[in-house]
């Protein structure tokens, strides 16, 4: 069999995943703030996401259980018109390149993709060779690029030293990401990921805000891949304390260190400039840390984030101006992230299923009414939720 037919299949069954799998708020998990329409990142207008998932058995025995996630700031507008951006690395094990210049200019040029560890390399030659195809050479006479692409660990679950993503999947995650709800859990990047010691992956989640009467949108996507059992808290609730049963790895070890990693994309279409996106960036940690992460020295949490408004200041004028709002008006924007960041990630818990990987490991999904029992238990539960 070709390589083409298990990755349409992939695609189609990312695409219906975002319908099939329930979230977080069916459950009656409580949450801050007022999301969007589609409690996504594709709230923020223009943004699009596409993915495509890897999950093969091969014929001699190996598990492919990857993928690669693609954030399109602009939809295909991002080949032609910069974002304003920032990263910030809150414990730097991890992987995304392009932050140098990111640092230096203050814009994003181009897609977020997100991949697995092994895969970064051929990512980012993929996102250049697709520029290049996209259209003619600039002013100086050939495509000048440095990709924003992010990873975490599938190891357990992944073969991932058989490099099994290809330029053909990141061609595929560009050419169809789309507006609309995106797929979360066991998906594109997300497929192989571990969280907490329950399955993970992809989730996403969006904040309304107004400021000064104007209504502005902020989205978060994240490929969850950190965190202990035992420290992990949703709503308030430690979790992780009572569901102690199929580990992961093993029964609790206490010499168990922290290795996982989680990339966090912020999109808005509030005006903000670089100086803000730094600051933006630095408050998903505090959406993580309500999750019971500490961050420890071998995970890799690394954030970026961009703001869709200032078009027009990316042209070719010699004198470009931009609008911003005041640093003393973001605090709802601070506040939106930390609240998204949090819900994203409990998204990606609850969506994610049972999966058998590579060399017989297995990762067990969150059970959704152990969950929904212990939100009961600790009066934190919306009425009427159900686990389904």
């Amino acid at each position: 069999m070709t390589r083409a037919l298990p990755v349409l299949l992939a695609c189609l069954v990312a695409a219906s995943a975002a319908a099939d799998a329930p979230r977080a708020r069916d459950l009656g998990v409580p949450f801050e703030g007022m999301p969007g329409p589609l409690n996504a990142i594709t709230d923020v207008a223009g943004v699009t996401v596409g993915q495509v998932t890897l999950n093969e058995d091969l014929a001699d025995g190996r598990k492919v259980r990857t993928g690669v996630t693609a954030i399109l700031p602009r939809g295909r507008g991002t080949l032609d018109t910069n974002v304003y951006g920032a990263w910030f690395a809150l414990n730097g094990n991890g992987e995304m390149t392009g932050t140098a210049w990111l640092e230096e200019s203050g814009q994003l040029e181009g897609p977020v993709m997100i991949t697995n560890t092994h895969s970064v390399g051929v990512v980012r030659d993929a996102v250049i060779a697709w520029r290049v195809r996209a259209g003619g050479a600039d002013t100086s006479g050939y495509w000048w690029s440095l990709p924003i692409v992010a990873e975490t660990w599938d190891g357990h679950l992944n073969d991932i030293n058989g490099f099994h993503v290809r330029p053909q999947h990141v061609d595929r995650a560009l050419d169809t990401a789309a507006t609309g709800p995106v797929a979360e859990g066991n998906v594109g990047g997300g497929t192989g990921m571990i969280c907490h010691e329950f399955k993970c992956g992809i989730g996403t989640a969006s904040r309304r805000v107004t400021i000064a009467d104007a209504p502005y949108m902020l989205g978060v996507l994240v490929q969850a891949n950190y965190g202990l059992r035992d420290t992990l808290r949703i709503a308030g609730v430690p979790v992780g304390q009572h569901i102690r049963n199929d580990r992961v790895y093993s029964e609790p070890d206490p010499k168990a260190a922290e290795t996982g990693s989680i990339i966090i994309v912020i999109g808005t279409d509030a005006p903000l400039l670089p100086h803000q996106l730094k600051r933006i960036a630095r408050r998903a940690t505090l959406g993580l840390g309500r999750m019971g992460s500490f961050a420890g020295n071998g995970s890799g949490d690394i954030f970026i984030a961009f703001s869709t408004a200032n078009a027009k200041a990316f042209g070719d004028e010699p004198l470009s101006q931009s609008a911003s709002l005041g640093n003393g008006d973001i605090d709802a924007l601070f506040n939106a992230t930390v609240q998204a960041t949090e819900e994203a990630i409990v998204n990606a818990m609850v969506a994610a299923r049972d999966m058998q990987g590579n060399e017989g490991h297995y990762a067990k999904a969150l059970p959704h009414a152990e969950l929904v029992r212990l939100l009961r238990q600790y009066g934190r539960a919306v009425k009427g939720s159900t686990p389904r």
